[in-house]
């Protein structure tokens, strides 16, 4: 069930970019499909034993900043990261109601912070096919500080770089780890993008409130 955010109480809003403003589609195919693809070639192997190879790799970073950081996965595997993305940037898709919230935020005074795990190489691909830093005050990468959002110390170096209040600050994000750090620093308000992936089935967020659409949560009921 959407829990509407309580508006009157909240001066900032940090947003979430995958998976949160857009679909997580492009980052699901990426990692495996066109990357695994792509290494299987480069390997002369089959994409079944690429997929088996890469995936040890994936788990043992996940949820570091290692994840998230493209000059290292170059470097790993071999293959510029960066350029295979460009392959797929028409998968790179805004969704549904985002802008519209984005700019009704703004409309009543709130300040919207793109707070992104994305690495910045990543971050500028989707800002240049996306033009979401024309819906928002300001936009960060974790990469700035050096600390991913699942680290409950993110949120104290982020507050240094950009002054919040834990008590009026909500924070929209499909990443349930990040959501639980955020709440553990004291971030008073969370709620959870439960449908992420537009060609995936929702997920299960029943630990935070969660939303499915934007405009069920739009400020003033549009």
């Amino acid at each position: 069930m959407t829990t509407i955010p309580p508006w009157d109480d909240i001066e900032t809003v940090l947003l979430d970019m995958d998976g949160t403003l857009l679909d997580l589609n492009f980052d699901t195919y990426f990692w495996r499909e066109h990357l695994p693809r792509r290494y299987a070639f480069t390997r002369g192997l089959d994409i079944i034993t690429a997929k088996a190879v890469l995936e040890p790799h994936f788990e043992k970073v996940g949820g570091t900043l290692n994840w998230y950081c493209l000059d290292y996965w170059t470097q790993l595997l071999g293959i510029d990261i960066v350029e295979l993305k460009k392959d797929i940037v028409h998968l790179i898709g805004v969704l549904e109601g985002a802008t519209e919230f984005m700019d009704q935020l703004r409309k009543m005074g709130k300040r919207t912070v793109l707070v992104t795990n994305a690495h910045p190489k990543s971050l500028g691909l989707k800002l240049e096919h996306t033009r979401l830093d024309n819906h928002l005050d300001r936009i960060i990468s974790v990469h700035e500080f050096g600390t991913p959002k699942e680290d409950p110390t993110c949120w104290q170096k982020l507050q240094a770089m950009e002054p919040f209040s834990p008590r009026s600050t909500l924070l929209i994000d499909d990443n349930l780890v990040a959501l639980r750090s955020a709440q553990h620093f004291g971030i008073q308000h969370l709620l959870a993008a439960c449908k992420p992936d537009t060609q995936r089935p929702a997920l299960q967020t029943d630990e935070f409130a969660s939303f499915h659409f934007f405009n069920e949560i739009m400020p003033g009921g549009k």
